[in-house]
């Protein structure tokens, strides 16, 4: 069965080495604009209605399905159904946290965290952050968002410096995203949960899919565990939002459908 083909050499390396060795692969995707589209309310995000499917039909053949998210991982598992996957590992807010077998494990919050949850109520009313803008508490971050507004882009830009600012002064890290802002302890980032991950479950190849600035980390991580000989495909799924991580990405699709179309290939090729 035909696999859709990378555009680069190490990307063909990485998934023919998947397709050959798979009890030895990882396959690890983030949430949000990979598994399931992008809406205007993160509550009311649900996974595509084919990628349950395709991750369980990859599940019996690759060594270890992953979804890594800045959602909490409880969250991601609710909205996306995954718990219907077999042997799926789930880390939430950048890898803090972790599901898996029904089990979560969640650190406490850093301090920072609610100095912000504090100080952010009264900073949008005094920037005049425009109608749509709202905060999504995350428990280990804290996100806000300006999809809804009606000039998502211009109230990003209002709220970018004072976030900054705010990041500063309580010790966290600013992640920029698809009209959103996020403010999360330093430390957390797809990258290191994803390298964490191959560790542990002794990888020989590895394929990241993500869709936003934040999967950056995690496409670095991939180049520099080719260093090391564990071969890897990294795919973006592709918008007209983020251009960054198509610039970076092995192979580009259009959107969760065409990744749910490219798992659907890639199980069927295995399955043969």
């Amino acid at each position: 069965m035909t696999v859709s083909t990378p555009t680069t050499e190490d990307g063909r390396t990485g998934l023919h080495r998947i397709r050959t060795e798979p009890g030895r692969a990882l396959l690890a995707f983030d949430f949000d604009g990979t598994l399931a589209p992008i809406v205007a309310d993160p509550r009311d995000s649900r996974a595509h209605p084919g990628a349950v499917a395709a991750l369980s039909a990859l599940a019996v053949h690759v060594g270890r399905i992953a979804v890594v998210t800045g959602r909490p991982a409880g969250v991601a598992v609710e909205y996306g159904g995954l718990d219907a996957v077999p042997g799926l590992v789930v880390l939430g807010q950048y890898g803090r946290e972790r599901w898996e077998d029904g089990r979560l494990t969640v650190p406490p919050a850093p301090a920072g965290v609610a100095e912000v949850r504090d100080a952010l109520p009264g900073m949008l009313q005094d920037l005049g952050a425009p109608e749509g803008t709202w905060v999504e508490d995350k428990d280990h971050a804290i996100a806000v968002h300006t999809r809804r507004a009606a000039d998502p882009e211009a109230a990003l830009d209002l709220l970018r410096a004072p976030l900054a600012d705010l990041a500063e002064r309580a010790g966290l890290a600013v992640e920029p995203g698809r009209m959103v802002i996020e403010l999360r302890p330093h430390g957390m980032d797809k990258g290191a949960a994803l390298t964490a991950l191959v560790g542990e479950v002794g990888a020989a190849s590895v394929l990241y899919a993500g869709d936003d600035l934040g999967d950056l980390p995690a496409f670095a991580a991939v180049e520099e565990l080719r260093a090391t000989g564990i071969e890897g495909t990294k795919v973006c799924s592709g918008s007209t939002e983020v251009a960054e991580l198509a610039e970076r990405a092995d192979l580009v699709v259009d959107g969760p459908d065409g990744l749910v179309d490219f798992l659907v290939e890639l199980a069927g090729a295995l399955d043969a």
